[in-house]
């Protein structure tokens, strides 16, 4: 199957597409890629999970990988049901959030099978082997 690789740098999207980002339980959208989704993309004050305008949150604040899964196996659902809409996928939880592309890169495997979700380069390099 083709890559679907997510761009280095968003600074735009097209109608059908949406933003996906690290965020926090709380919603607080300060700093890194889940500041760009509030400052550009729709993401509201408040609400860390999910869709919201051209965005979607993934929580990565409140503990290791395995509480991460939930919301990106939720995730990867949603994009599946919404074959309409294109999934920019970013380094969910690389950033501030501090884990490295070889942790969570494995949890987005299945969405290597998911034709309308991006993924970072790193994240097809981890998941390829």
């Amino acid at each position: 199957m083709q890559n679907r690789v997510t761009p280095d740098y968003i600074a735009d999207l097209e109608e059908n597409e949406i933003f996906v980002f690290g965020s926090n339980l709380e919603g607080s959208h300060g700093g890194g890629a889940a500041k760009t989704a509030h400052n550009k993309f729709g993401a509201i004050w408040g609400q860390g999970v999910g869709l919201q305008g051209q965005s979607y949150g993934i929580p990565t604040m409140h503990g290791g990988v395995e509480e991460i899964r939930p919301y990106v196996e939720e995730f990867i659902r949603f994009a599946r049901s919404h074959p309409n809409l294109i999934f920019l996928v970013t380094r969910v939880g690389c950033g501030i959030a501090g884990f490295h592309d070889s942790e969570i890169a494995p949890l987005f495997a299945d969405a290597a099978e998911v034709p309308n979700i991006s993924l970072p380069d790193c994240f097809w390099s981890v998941i390829r082997g």
